[in-house]
């Protein structure tokens, strides 16, 4: 009961994941329909009902395209798990601000790289230029499309991609 499931909106537009409890919720409330099961079936005392998915809403729902939070798990997820110093995959990665805070650096997506331990502590708090470091790639923000908000859950759910592909 607590698989993903693609939450579409009446015009077809992915706008949330929720549990299968919830989606399933929203479909016996008459809220949700079906769109692709794929799954097999929950079956009750009195009849089976289709695993779903990917539900669609009913109603439209209007509400502004969904932002990316800066956090570390997306600093990490942007940054492909690597260091951007050394090029190293690790699980001890921290989070390093290009310009130093304390030098005026802002904390925004064109400011913080993921960095393992060893060059976080080697660059410290000085920058680029100061340390003789440099980025393997410039910080960018990442983009709020669809696939690149929902794409993390396209591993255990391939067919979702043709209804992330074109948002």
């Amino acid at each position: 009961m607590s698989e993903s499931v693609l939450v579409l909106n009446a015009n077809f537009e992915p706008i949330n994941v929720c549990n299968m409890r919830r989606a399933i919720g929203l479909i016996l409330a008459d809220k949700a329909a079906l769109v692709l099961d794929g799954r097999g079936l929950i079956m009750t005392a009195n009849r089976g009902y289709p695993r779903p998915s990917i539900i669609r809403l009913q109603n439209m729902i209007h509400r502004p395209r969904p932002q990316l939070k800066l956090t570390r798990r997306e600093v990490f997820r942007r940054d492909g798990y690597l260091c951007q110093y050394c090029g190293k995959r690790t699980l001890d990665l921290t989070i390093d601000h290009v310009i130093p805070r304390h030098m005026g650096g802002p904390h925004t997506w064109t400011n913080v790289v993921a960095a393992c331990s060893q060059c976080n502590h080697r660059k410290g708090g000085r920058t680029l230029d100061e340390a003789h470091m440099h980025l393997l790639r410039q910080p960018i923000e990442p983009p709020s499309s669809a696939f690149y908000i929902f794409g993390k859950h396209l591993n255990e759910n391939k067919e979702w991609e043709p209804f992330l592909s074109g948002w």
